[in-house]
């Protein structure tokens, strides 16, 4: 009957735990940013299909190349590989803190032996079922730890969510950059040939007196420049190749796809939504709404330590002064323990102020990210709207100056020209192709900055 008694009082138990909460309820803070995007038209993109539902295979779907290295990335990048582990951590940590709500059943066995009355030896054999020191959760003190840890692992799983979309645009950005350097690089060396041969026909003509001293002097340093714009795009070709072998964590494959050229790339259009809904969606805001979540738990906690522990100590089992008939008694025991907080210098109110503190800063960081987010999408957006235009306008400007250096050298071989003025028809041409080349890389670069704040960048399914 008491046994049974025991099991009862041990039901009533756990139906108690975590009846009561006292952490806040949480409530989404408003978004601290403006209801439309500031570029006019923006959230009318010509796309159908939203950011966050558009995978990265479906985005970059031009390249071959690229989406090989960004699969690449997605296996090996160590960045990425330590956010997927931390995932892991704090889902464990979260189950740690989850089990705390129930009592931990342990199998035990002691053995004891006390000094008796004339000069005898008492023997004590004890085996059983134990349950030690299990909080009555009352005030929900284990129950929002537990809350806390779980917020924090989503806030974790929405961290590597985050982790990803931003690889996933770096590798994309980094690519892009040194595909660009191709071309510039390309560019440089037919620059540095024509400039070599115009010195070696100006050298012939100066040591014939055809040409002043200031034409082969010009033609040296034209040269000379040609020569340096080669170093230097050779050296950014080779520290942007590095930066990719960083992002895809191994060096690139022999057997990777042809990449396409950058005017040949042709990323899809996404359109801009509705920032109350775009920016919800985002990993980083959900991550800090998931922290904020946390801190609210924190709170209950700590409002929870004002109030009585009740903790409770059970055992159900056998036990004997002889080893050899220790199964054949039954002995239980039932002990319960309430601790009342009186004085303690001001630690629980500490503690409390702290969670309420942390719950502030949590807010704080929950509308920058919401901020930083409408900001990121604005830039891009911004961006959208005028690279279009200015890719135009350069392209034409460096048609005309190819036109225009095709007509000097002409004029230059009838002997209507100087050099000089061929000279500067070459730098104008070459700056102008330089120039294209960079606007062409800043449009493509802009696209994959505003796919990656409008939340894409996750792999299909």
């Amino acid at each position: 009957m008491k046994s049974y008694q025991t099991l009862v009082t041990a039901a009533v138990a756990l139906m108690l735990a975590g009846c009561m909460s006292l952490a806040p309820e949480h409530q989404r803070p408003t978004a601290p940013v403006a209801a439309d995007w500031p570029t006019a038209g923006a959230s009318a993109a010509a796309g159908t299909t939203a950011a966050t539902a558009l995978p990265w295979q479906s985005f970059y779907g031009n390249d071959a190349r690229l989406r090989e290295l960004i699969t690449l990335a997605l296996q090996n990048n160590r960045d990425l590989r330590v956010a997927l582990l931390n995932v892991e951590q704090a889902r464990a940590l979260a189950r740690v803190a989850d089990a705390s709500r129930l009592p931990t059943v342990n199998a035990g066995f002691s053995s004891s032996r006390l000094p008796g009355a004339n000069n005898t030896v008492t023997n004590n054999y004890q085996a059983g079922l134990q349950i030690t020191a299990y909080e009555l959760d009352l005030f929900g003190r284990v129950k929002n730890q537990s809350e806390a840890a779980t917020a924090r692992y989503l806030a974790s799983a929405e961290g590597s969510r985050a982790a990803q979309i931003a690889l996933v645009a770096a590798v994309a950005s980094s690519y892009l950059a040194l595909q660009a350097d191709e071309e510039l690089l390309s560019l440089s060396q037919l620059t540095s040939t024509t400039r070599a041969d115009s010195l070696r026909l100006t050298r012939l003509k100066f040591d014939a007196g055809a040409a002043s001293a200031l034409d082969f002097s010009s033609a040296e340093s034209a040269a000379a420049a040609a020569l340096a714009n080669l170093a230097q795009a050779q050296r950014q070709r080779a520290q942007d190749q590095n930066a990719l072998v960083l992002l895809v964590g191994q060096s690139l494959p022999a057997g990777l796809p042809v990449g396409q050229l950058l005017a040949a790339q042709g990323l899809a259009d996404v359109p801009a939504g509705v920032p109350s809904e775009v920016l919800a969606a985002r990993p980083d805001v959900l991550q800090a709404e998931q922290q904020l979540i946390a801190a609210s738990a924190n709170i209950g906690a700590a409002r929870a330590a004002f109030f009585p522990n009740i903790s409770l100590t059970t055992s159900l089992g056998t036990a004997s002064s002889q080893l050899s008939d220790l199964f054949s008694n039954t002995a239980w025991s039932f002990a319960s323990q309430v601790l009342l907080p009186i004085f303690d210098a001001g630690r629980n109110e500490a503690n409390l102020a702290s969670a309420k503190a942390a719950q502030g800063i949590a807010v704080a960081q929950y509308e920058k990210a919401v901020q930083t987010a409408f900001r990121e999408v604005a830039d891009a957006l911004a961006g959208s709207a005028t690279f279009s235009d200015q890719l135009r306008a350069q392209a034409a400007q460096a048609r005309a100056e190819s036109e225009r250096l095709r007509l000097v050298e002409l004029r230059y071989a009838n002997g209507a020209s100087n050099s000089l003025e061929l000279l500067d028809a070459q730098r104008s041409a070459f700056a102008a192709q330089q120039v294209l080349v960079q606007v062409r890389l800043a449009q493509l670069l802009n696209s994959v900055q505003l796919y990656k704040a409008l939340g894409g960048g996750l792999a299909r399914g």
